[in-house]
This record gives C-alpha cells, structure tokens and sequence, in this order.
C-alpha cells in the first residue's frame, strides 16, 4: 500500500513542534510495510490537493496565520475537491480555526476563514487564555481513547456541533469548557500540541486508517508495540489525575 501525506505551510505554521505528528504518521505507516510520500507546500506553490490521502495542517502564531490566510483561502476549491473524493483531514490549533467561518482578534478584526465548518473563533483576554496540559476522552470510529496533549490559545472556538472529544482536565475548545476541537468523517482538528501523536498512538493510528480508506477502503493495521508510548501517555494521566 501507498501513504501520499501533504504537510502544508510546513515552514510557518509548526508551533510547539507539530512535525513531530508527520513523523508519526511516517514512521507507524513504515512500520507496517506502507510506502509513504510525505510532501510539503507553502505560500505561492503549486499543489493538487486531490492528490493525497491526508492534509496535515500544524499551528501557528497571529503573524504566521496573517501570513498564509491568502494563499489558504486561495486554495479553498482544491480542499472541497480533495474533501469530496475522501481525503482525510488533520489540523492542529491554526490550521483548525481557519476551517471555520472567522477568527475575530482581540482589537475586534475579522479574519474569513475558509467556511467549510460552522464553529467560528474569537479572542479572548489574557485571563481567560487556555493554557497548558490537557486530558481528553475521545471516540475515533467506533474506539474510545484517553488522549494526552498541551494547548495554549486565546482564541475560543464556539459553534462546534461534533467535539473531537470530552475534557477530563484543561479547558478545551473554550476557557473551561467541557469539549475539545472537531471531529467528523474525514476531518480531525484540535488544540492539543505537544505535539499531539506521539503519546496518543491510537489517534495516529486511526488517522492513517482514514487516509488510506480513499485508496483502499476499509483496512486492519498490524498492530506495533506502544509500551513506550503508551507509558508516556499514562505519565501524564496520572500526573492530572485522569488515569
């Protein structure tokens, strides 16, 4: 089998180490035999979305995020092309606000975002920034997970109808709030850094399931030895009280 991964805005929108989770995806998909193509593109360069299994997405700060909204909002047909004929989606803090309908900054600016969901974002005040561990209990098609990670927002994401997942200790999508970013059939989006797949196998997992579903529909993983990541994981439950 073949793996075909687009890592956009590599270069800009990589905060709080999010590479990591395309290394991730690479190293688990090798494991098990899969050939993986692991592409970048940035401003001004040419891609066909449609191309590729899995768009991963990382986050960025305002200035980067100022920085790509152009050339993302350029690119908006060849993502619902790419979403249309089954690609899988996975967006990180950034990447994820700007799937929605607008980010408002705290001077009052708005900034469209590709409107393809309908949760929107807007700043916040210092004292209500959503920052540090965090601990989740998500549901991926059909497997139920404890995911770990960091966050550190100001933005509060509202109107998110299908939560990636419940939040057993942190704040979420919002200043402590009950749920953590959005999940549906193709689309994972989050505010967990840290980044997010190393301690949380079972996600990386299922995302590389989604992506090759476009190619190969249904697939079984072999299953790889998590001790050490899985521990990792567990470290971090325990130390907020969610194992």
């Amino acid at each position: 089998m073949n793996l075909k991964i687009l890592w956009m805005y590599h270069d800009l929108m990589d905060l709080y180490g999010d590479k990591g989770n395309a290394e991730v995806l690479r190293r688990r998909a090798e494991k098990r035999g899969i050939t993986v193509t692991l592409d970048t593109c940035t401003i001004g360069e040419k891609v066909n979305i449609d191309d590729y299994d899995l768009f991963f997405m990382g986050g960025g700060a305002d200035r980067e995020q100022n920085l790509i909204y152009d050339d993302l909002l350029s690119r908006k047909a060849g993502i619902l092309e790419a979403m249309h004929h089954g690609t899988a989606f996975l967006l990180i803090c950034g990447g994820y606000q700007l799937f929605g309908k607008y980010y408002r900054d705290q001077d009052g600016n708005i900034v469209k975002g590709l409107e393809i969901f309908d949760y929107y974002t807007e700043a916040t005040d210092r004292a209500s920034r959503c920052i540090g561990n965090i601990a989740i209990e998500t549901q991926i098609d059909g497997k139920t997970f404890k995911a770990v990670g960091f966050e550190n927002h100001g933005g509060q994401t509202k109107g998110v109808t299908t939560p990636l997942g419940r939040v057993l200790s942190g704040h979420g999508n919002m200043y402590r709030s009950q749920y953590e970013g959005f999940l549906n059939d193709q689309v994972l989006a989050t505010y967990m850094h840290g980044p997010l797949l190393p301690k949380n196998p079972g996600i990386a997992d299922a995302i590389i399931i989604r992506a090759l579903r476009k190619r190969y529909g249904a697939v079984t993983l072999q299953p790889l030895d998590d001790t050490l990541e899985n521990c990792a994981r567990n470290v971090m439950l325990k130390r907020l009280d969610c194992l």
